[in-house]
């Protein structure tokens, strides 16, 4: 079936540079009727991209992902498919965000492997927003790899949006690159799910790079959502902020682990680390692990977590209102 006449985003007023479908691990074609790319951005399957930009995939491809180690990241780089290449171009500026809608569908248990590529030359912009949704009625499993590199000077803000269903299992890993003054963006958001682990790592490779990664978890029945960061500070004057906040109910498991480490000489780095969660049933658990490494000695880094329940005054408040 055809996704852009079949499926449709939900979010209202939202306005897109570009809108690109994956159905299970398969890049579909852009919509007959979609309107031109920008100059300077390139959207196309990694297979496209072998030919048309070899030595850019030589350059990106499996780089960052290879550093990890990850027991995720080798078998999806064997099974994958294909996958999805994004391209921005020095100096081009992207205003509104490239959205890709990734769609679990299938009447038998399956699993698909997704790659991403995605690449900010230097002074470029990138908003990119995935959208992850499940239609299956039946087992499934999705591994995600997905690899940013910001070059100097460049913004990216990526933005993931988990809206899946209670028999899948998603698996994702995002290595990134931030190069010289350049910033990344990791905002993610899970409404539904069944069993998620998200793994990000991210490597602040030259001065003045800096990131802000921030999350947020609303699960109830037995889903659970597992988040595991790691913000390598390799070069001096670089900056990290991390804030992610679970809400849980029901049976509902969240797991926070955030760790971030200051490489010797990587002085005047700046990181703040917060997780906080909310219990909104005594079944419903909260597993927390905010950590600091640090190899320097000029610093400031912090970090802080705190679990508890409903506070009784809040519930109250709300319970007036209508909430």
């Amino acid at each position: 079936a055809d996704p852009y006449r079949t499926y449709r985003c939900g979010v209202p007023t939202l306005s897109t540079t570009a809108l690109r479908y994956v159905v299970n691990d398969s890049p579909a074609p852009a919509a007959p009727a979609a309107p031109a790319l920008p100059e300077g951005l390139t959207i196309c399957s990694l297979t496209e991209a072998a030919d048309r930009c070899p030595a850019l995939m030589e350059r990106y491809y499996h780089r960052a992902a290879a550093e990890g180690a990850d027991s995720l990241a080798a078998p999806n780089t064997m099974l994958a498919q294909d996958g999805l290449l994004v391209h921005v171009a020095a100096g081009v500026h992207i205003a509104d965000p490239v959205q890709i809608v990734q769609v679990m569908a299938a009447t038998r248990p399956l699993m698909a492997n997704r790659r991403l590529l995605v690449v900010a030359e230097a002074g470029a912009t990138l908003p990119l927003l995935l959208c992850d949704h499940a239609t299956s009625p039946c087992d499934t499993l999705a591994t995600h790899v997905t690899e940013v590199y910001a070059e100097a000077g460049a913004h990216v803000s990526l933005y993931r949006v988990e809206e899946t269903n209670a028999r899948h299992m998603r698996l994702a890993n995002v290595y990134a690159h931030v190069g010289a003054d350049a910033t990344l963006c990791c905002h993610d958001v899970t409404l539904t799910c069944g069993l998620s682990r998200t793994t990000t790592d991210i490597v602040l490779a030259a001065p003045g790079a800096h990131v802000t990664a921030d999350g947020a978890v609303v699960a109830d029945g037995q889903q659970k959502a597992d988040h595991n960061l790691l913000i390598d500070h390799r070069a001096p004057e670089c900056t990290s902020d991390l804030y992610y906040k679970y809400v849980l109910d029901d049976h509902a498991t969240g797991a926070y682990a955030g760790r971030v480490l200051v490489r010797p000489g990587a002085q005047h780095t700046q990181s703040d680390q917060t997780n906080a969660n909310m219990c909104a049933a005594t079944t419903a658990h909260a597993w927390s692990q905010p950590m600091l490494e640090i190899y320097a000695d000029d610093v400031r880094c912090n970090h802080g977590s705190s679990t508890g329940k409903l506070d009784d005054a809040a519930l109250f408040y709300m319970q007036q209102r209508g909430i």
